[in-house]
């Protein structure tokens, strides 16, 4: 290709990128973002959008530089419908500056006006409350109606990716947005999935970093390629999202139907000590570990339902025998010093993906008769 076509070419790249994406700039008081809200004109929970990660303390940290008057960056919005906007990016912000204006929070942390530490908003002084309310601190950046949809998603990552770093998850979340994206995050509430991964609120760290959804596509990755697998799990977990976006309702019940009764079955199995390493002395460590989760997932996933109905009858006695997966009976110490190994180091590599699944499936048969 001759660089005269090449210079052509990327010139109608351009001149194509500057019509998708039509915005419009705004000022607007802290109390304007509160009514948007309290209307539901402004949505700060699209799908796409991260979950709710910020302290107390960082809130308050906001909240101190509108009182210092320090500039904030822009907020991103996209107008969804004439006069509904969703949030793009600036969602942490927008939401401590609800919670303030509603009384949600105390002030905590602050540097400069120490003295308004333990106070709410209604407890501030008079100025500074009138202040807050009027003044047009924050700008809004509003991509139109008339804008590329796709383009909001684009947006949405490459902002992000220049603050708070973003997960694969919250990446993934906003890429391969559709039916499957909304099964899995849905799959992902399972109350037993949130105990294994100590969720007790939104404000969990696993649940702020979208873990939950993350183990569900883990189980399907594996469930369906675990013989076949590259050893890139990212990577295989986004080709998965890719080829399965938009599934039928049909194959998504199907997957739906596998991850429940998988995740079941390992409950009515190992109870409370699903996905939990045991340390020795008949302990165990209360954290669940994401290749064991795929071992004894994949495991009972292959199952059929009156093996799990067998073994689930033996909890007390599984759970004692998997102590010994990872001392050395039924299998050599050698081969139990092998399946410890495969579930804690490097547990992406191909070999010790095949061997903990297979070999937690052979541990399991040893119990049907």
């Amino acid at each position: 290709m001759s660089k005269q076509k090449q210079e052509a070419e990327m010139i109608e790249a351009f001149e194509e990128a500057q019509e998708k994406l039509v915005v419009q700039s705004s000022d607007f008081s802290l109390s304007v973002v509160k009514q948007m809200v309290d209307s539901e004109t402004l949505d700060l929970a699209p799908q796409y959008q991260r979950r709710g990660r910020w302290s107390i303390e960082k809130k308050s940290q906001l909240i101190e530089s509108f009182i210092m008057n320090v500039p904030v960056p822009p907020i991103y919005l996209a107008e969804e419908k004439y006069g509904i906007y969703s949030v793009i990016d600036g969602k942490q912000r927008l939401t401590a500056i609800v919670d303030f204006l509603s009384q949600e929070f105390k002030l905590r942390g602050l540097e400069r006006f120490t003295q308004l530490n333990g106070r709410s908003f209604d407890e501030l002084p008079d100025s500074i409350k009138r202040a807050l309310q009027v003044r047009p601190y924050l700008r809004f950046i509003t991509l139109l109606k008339q804008s590329d949809p796709e383009l909001k998603y684009e947006v949405f990552t490459r902002l992000n990716r220049g603050g708070e770093t973003l997960s694969d998850q919250e990446v993934r979340n906003a890429a391969f947005r559709g039916p499957l994206n909304d099964a899995i995050y849905n799959m992902a509430e399972t109350e037993f999935l949130r105990d294994r991964l100590k969720i007790t609120n939104e404000h969990s760290i696993p649940y702020a970093r979208m873990l939950d959804a993350e183990y569900v596509l883990r189980f399907f990755v594996f469930a369906n390629h675990w013989k076949s697998f590259s050893g890139n799990i990212s990577s295989a977990m986004d080709e998965f999202m890719r080829q399965n976006q938009y599934s039928s309702s049909a194959d998504i019940a199907r997957l739906r139907s596998d991850f429940e009764r998988a995740l079941l079955g390992c409950k009515a199995i190992w109870g409370d000590r699903a996905f939990q390493r045991p340390v020795g002395n008949g302990s165990w460590r209360e954290q669940t570990i994401a290749g064991i989760f795929d071992a004894q997932m994949v495991a009972v996933h292959n199952l059929n339902d009156s093996g799990i109905k067998r073994l689930s009858s033996q909890r007390v006695k599984i759970q004692e025998a998997t102590h010994s997966l990872f001392v050395g009976f039924p299998q050599s110490a050698s081969d139990a010093a092998l399946f410890e190994d495969s579930v804690r180091t490097a547990t992406n590599t191909p070999s010790k993906v095949r061997f903990r699944i297979s070999r937690m499936s052979s541990f399991l048969e040893t119990f049907l008769p």
